[in-house]
């Protein structure tokens, strides 16, 4: 990959000419990519689709004279993710945005145990893995910056997405430490944690989304607040409900969240309408 043709700029001067985003066939790493692509930044995309990718890179590069390259892979594979950190150690990278995930709703004693442990894999281990392997590029080079996607789920228990919610506490506890530990190495974490995103998630978690954030808004306000915070909120949803419950007890937080998860996941027990 060749450094993106453009002149640097002082965001390519401490986060290096690529960045490495996963989950970027759709929703918040796809806008993710065109935001780091606008800023000059060459982008390696990595989804398990691999033709959406292709076309998403083929688009990038025509639009903005980057260099994008595809990386289909299935970051619940183990072997997929070192595949990964090998395929990319020749490249420059400087930024690594970590939105691969999904998750899963409805009662615990109804859900799939192996798709349980397979979102802990993806929104978990996978994160962990890739963070660990390019952490280290990251603080040789002395410069870098890292972006994990928390979620406004991840301040206390949801009842009806009780693991999803965990995995993403996982997520906030390791960038709220990690920003701390490397920043004497030059490397910013950051944690972004949005509301509900217009995206493929809500579909794949079967919940009815309502008001639902733009991906977009949640790439350009992470993007803007990388290197100056721990955690950024995205989004006008995500700012006033995590600020709000972030006044009252971590019980409370929880009842809350109860209520907003069934609203999201009612339709899952609706009745049928009996035939006369």
């Amino acid at each position: 990959m060749n450094a993106a043709a453009t002149t640097p700029t002082p965001w390519m001067k401490r986060y290096g000419p690529a960045a490495l985003v996963t989950g970027a066939s759709d929703g918040i790493g796809e806008a993710f990519a065109r935001a780091l692509a606008e800023k000059g930044v060459n982008v390696v995309l990595v989804a398990r689709r691999r033709h959406r990718l292709e076309q998403l890179a083929s688009e990038l590069t025509g639009r903005f004279g980057i260099d994008a390259t595809a990386h289909a892979a299935d970051l619940g594979d183990r072997s997929a993710v070192r595949d990964l950190v090998a395929a990319t150690a020749s490249i420059d990278l400087g930024l690594l945005v970590a939105c691969a995930g999904y998750g899963t709703s409805g009662r615990f004693l109804d859900t799939d145990a192996d798709d349980e442990l397979a979102m802990v894999d993806v929104n978990c281990r996978a994160v962990l893995a890739l963070t660990k392997a390019l952490a280290a590029r990251f603080a040789d080079r002395g410069r870098g910056g890292i972006i994990l996607m928390s979620s406004i789920v991840a301040f206390q228990g949801v009842p009806n997405s009780a693991n999803y919610a965990a995995t993403k506490a996982y997520v906030q506890t390791l960038a709220e430490g990690l920003r701390a530990e490397l920043a004497p190495s030059g490397i910013d974490v950051l944690a972004s944690a949005p509301g509900p995103v217009t995206s493929g998630f809500a579909a794949r978690a079967d919940m009815q989304m309502g008001n639902a954030e733009r991906p977009s808004v949640v790439a350009r306000q992470s993007l803007a607040a990388l290197g100056r915070r721990t955690t950024v909120r995205p989004g006008l949803l995500a700012k006033g409900l995590g600020y709000s419950l972030s006044m009252l007890p971590r019980r409370s937080r929880t009842f809350i969240m109860s209520q907003v998860m069934k609203g999201m996941t009612k339709h899952q027990y609706a009745q049928p309408e009996r035939q006369t």
